[in-house]
């Protein structure tokens, strides 16, 4: 199980930036407040979809949560172990890919995934059978001795979650997973997100659609401007708004001090 508790991310402001005005209500004084008092729990097996509009504080979030970025407080508990006090242990349970990972565009997607499984001081025969495995299992045999450099952006895609799964994590975290991806590369991806979850592995994966949410998601966490503002089901989401689209219900979530003040 993933656990935040009162989670917290706080960034110094550059002198340019303090005072202008319509800032955003985050800044306060000279600091940023990122993410502020984040409280959310994923059990082991679950999908939860994380959203929230351009600069909510998702990807802030989720680079805590990856470990590549310290929080200012809160903890983050992974099966009882505190993420931020032993970030390198963690690290080896935790896949991460966003919709931008860069790959190294002159390493064939063998090399690439074989590079990042060294890394993680994977023997040569495991690391051997894991890259046959994944790519039978994300449909890359076809262009696994390619360069990375000639990929379409769909096969990309499949290249940085083929890297997330390496090591076989427990948890894995997917940050606009499918953005700039056509309607095929994007379902392709979500299979592979299905299939994680059905193998028992724990997702959190951002986005701004929501089909992809009503088709995989066990839970949703919205942050609105870097607070929580809903955490439950995509059901819940319908019957606490009255919405039977999930856009829309998820405007509504986010707005309704807004729409009160302006009245």
């Amino acid at each position: 199980m993933l656990q935040v508790s009162s989670l917290t991310k706080v960034f110094r402001l550059a002198s340019s930036k303090r005072g202008r005005e319509g800032h955003d209500p985050r800044e306060r004084g000279r600091r940023f407040h990122a993410i502020d008092g984040i409280d959310f729990e994923v059990r082991r097996g679950q999908v939860l979809g994380l959203l929230g509009q351009n600069g909510a504080g998702k990807t802030t979030l989720l680079r805590i949560l990856s470990t590549s970025l310290k929080p200012t407080s809160g903890v983050v508990l992974c099966d009882g172990e505190d993420l931020t006090k032993n970030p390198l242990e963690i690290r080896k349970r935790i896949g991460f890919v966003s919709g931008n990972t860069g790959l190294y565009g002159r390493l064939t997607a063998r090399e690439m995934l074989s590079y990042y499984g060294k890394l993680h001081g994977m023997a040569a025969a495991a690391l051997d059978e894991r890259i046959r495995s994944l790519a039978r299992k994300l449909d890359m045999d076809w262009f696994l001795d390619q360069r990375n450099e000639t990929l379409s952006s769909g096969m990309r895609q499949k290249v940085s979650i083929a890297r997330a799964l390496i090591h076989d994590p427990e948890i894995l975290l997917f940050d606009e997973l499918t953005t700039g991806l056509d309607v095929a590369a994007a379902d392709s991806v979500l299979t592979v997100v299905a299939v994680c979850k059905s193998e028992g592995r724990t997702v959190l994966f951002s986005t701004h659609h929501m089909d992809e949410v009503d088709q995989l998601c066990d839970s949703v966490v919205i942050v609105h401007e870097g607070k929580l503002c809903f955490e439950g089901g995509v059901d819940t989401m319908r019957s606490q708004t009255g919405e039977s689209f999930l856009d829309k219900a998820f405007l509504r979530l986010i707005r309704p001090k807004t729409e009160g003040a302006k009245t």
